[in-house]
């Protein structure tokens, strides 16, 4: 059996959006549409089942750029583990009526919220990276500067203690001179004071 090809118009009847809706969501997602002989757009069953996904989760609130985020990781997903989405045939069936296949294909999003929720932890672990250089680079210069006070504080008090020490240097050998200065004085007083002495009693000798 042939494969099921829809229009753009059947496309949107089917999906309850506008034409150009569908050929925004297909520009700013980048998804591949392929295109007939005439370079005409056509939609598969799987690209229908694509943007029904893509429809819930605009109503259920996501921004286009974490859809974005959705479908082409579960594409890289599917692709790396050798899945094959199987490609379904189907009568077509009359305009606005939903099909089972549809029906089938959108289960809750429970596999695209999974989906999400792992992204988004990458996305902030990602973040948290270059969050962490960030910090790492703001901390680091923190530290820095804390060494660099610590070092210029280390230098000050060793300054002080050789300005200490010196000056104990100084002041001893002021007390040294001054010590070795009455020492003199005193000696020349003995020496004077022995002189008298013997003069007096050569003196009283004579």
């Amino acid at each position: 059996m042939e494969e099921v090809r829809y229009m753009i118009s059947d496309a949107a009847n089917l999906l309850h959006v506008e034409s150009h809706v569908l050929r925004y969501w297909e520009e700013e997602l980048e998804l591949e549409v392929p295109r007939n002989e005439m370079g005409h757009r056509y939609y598969t069953e799987e690209n229908i089942r694509q943007f029904e996904q893509i429809r819930k989760l605009k109503e259920e609130g996501y921004q286009l750029k974490a859809i974005k985020m959705l479908v082409h990781n579960k594409n890289t997903d599917a692709a790396e583990k050798g899945e094959v989405v199987p490609k379904k045939h189907k009568v077509p069936q009359p305009h606005g009526t939903p099909t089972p296949s549809l029906e089938n294909g959108m289960s809750k999003l429970e596999q695209f919220q999974i989906l999400m929720t792992r992204i988004v932890r990458e996305a902030i672990a990602e973040n948290n990276h270059e969050l962490g250089k960030e910090i790492g680079t703001q901390v680091g210069e923190k530290v820095i500067k804390e060494m660099n006070y610590l070092m210029r504080e280390q230098e000050e008090q060793e300054e002080e203690r050789y300005r200490k020490l010196d000056e104990a240097i100084r002041s001893r050998q002021r007390r040294n001179r001054r010590q070795k200065k009455e020492r003199r004085s005193r000696m020349k007083k003995e020496d004077k004071s022995k002189a008298v002495r013997l003069e007096t009693k050569e003196s009283t000798a004579g």
